[in-house]
């Protein structure tokens, strides 16, 4: 049977700044499940200086956390044990790795972390490969169905000034993405707006708004136009969740196969004619200025042979 872990109030350590609410909850808690604690945070049940926060939300030094109740059933295995055999494959999607900083090309269909309902991702991956590291983190996500550079942090240090440069916008990611339509030029067209988050069966839905949710910005360039299709270079200068992929199917030209926010009529008459069934996304460049070293890194991850395979397909078709 389940049992009551935990009901206090709890205040942030010291040596604890501006550290991801939910990583810091699931170093905290161990050996409560991860799903557990991101669905009580989207609930609101755990507030921060008395207010709700959302996942994301930066702790710092002496925010005071007020828990609820958790529970944990003791014949749950607490641990993840992978077989190391299923996972050596991750050591070759790196693309970049010194003292501070671990880059992978991350593959298509694998989460970066843990919760809602999926047991482990990308991170704690790693962090099994890695177990002699002291620290590893993710730097910033993306979705499960994209796929492309992931950056990683082997230093708190690294870390906080990654994350700062994040915040400031100092960080230029780029994605290449398989659009519908073929009709806007090939100079950069700008789509701006609120985007306002849904839950909708236990799902997030996020949808465009006039004036409620976050504000977001996402430039494109068309890379090479198709029949009925577009090659598309995206720059988000904002990090909304599913901001891509929402304001490309907001301006009629949703990304090929996702089931989301994309047309299920053309996503099936593509299927049917290219072979393709995953989600046409991929971070295919990041740049930044290295934490320690200050030198200006670019990271390039290449398409994987699935999607290249669909572009070869495009062009013959064409």
């Amino acid at each position: 049977m389940y049992k009551i872990i935990n009901s206090k109030f709890l205040i942030v350590p010291s040596d604890i700044e501006k550290q991801r609410i939910d990583n810091f909850l699931i170093n905290k808690f161990k050996n409560i499940p991860k799903s557990m604690i991101y669905r009580v945070l989207r609930q609101g049940k755990i507030k921060v200086n008395k207010h709700k926060v959302s996942p994301n939300y930066k702790i710092t030094s002496q925010d005071i956390l007020k828990l609820p109740y958790f529970y944990s059933n003791q014949n749950i295995k607490k641990k993840y044990f992978p077989k190391l055999q299923k996972i050596n494959f991750l050591k070759k999607t790196i693309i970049f790795e010194d003292k501070y900083i671990l880059a992978i090309n991350k593959p298509y269909g694998l989460a970066v972390h843990g919760g809602s309902g999926i047991n482990y991702g990308i991170i704690e991956n790693f962090r099994f490969l890695y177990k002699k590291n002291f620290f590893l983190e993710l730097v910033h996500r993306i979705d499960k169905e994209t796929s492309g550079v992931l950056l990683m942090a082997k230093k708190r240090s690294a870390l906080k000034i990654l994350q700062e440069q994040l915040r400031k916008q100092d960080i230029i990611k780029e994605y290449i993405a398989l659009v519908k339509g073929n009709y806007f030029k090939k100079k950069y067209t700008l789509i701006k707006g609120f985007l306002l988050k849904n839950f909708l069966n236990k799902k997030i839905k996020v949808q465009p708004s006039t004036h409620e949710g976050k504000y977001s910005e996402t430039k494109f360039r068309v890379i090479k136009n198709y029949e009925e299709v577009m090659l598309v270079k995206i720059k988000p200068l904002t990090g909304r969740t599913h901001q891509i992929r929402v304001h490309m199917s907001h301006i009629g030209c949703p990304i090929i196969n996702d089931q989301r926010y994309g047309s299920k009529i053309f996503n099936t008459k593509f299927k049917k004619k290219n072979k393709l069934n995953r989600l046409f996304l991929h971070a295919k460049n990041i740049q930044f200025i290295h934490p320690i070293t200050k030198k200006n890194i670019n990271i390039t991850a290449p398409l994987d042979s699935e999607l290249s395979n669909c572009l070869l397909q495009l062009n013959y078709n064409k």
